[in-house]
């Protein structure tokens, strides 16, 4: 799932639940559990549509 948050265009919850067969609150906690590992996940919401994008920890 960082792979696909790493991307320069990021990634929707929708595109995040496909690739990794999970129910959307799964995915979240996953996001959640990469910010407890030190990534910064940012949001934009565009045209009702959220993405999400990560940075690795150095």
């Amino acid at each position: 799932m960082a792979a696909l948050l790493l991307r320069h265009e990021g990634a929707t919850l929708e595109q995040m639940v496909l690739a990794m067969g999970w129910r959307p609150h799964t995915t979240r906690a996953a996001m959640t559990g990469l910010r407890k590992k030190g990534y910064v996940i940012d949001s934009d919401k565009i045209d009702g549509v959220r993405t999400y994008r990560a940075v690795a920890p150095e």
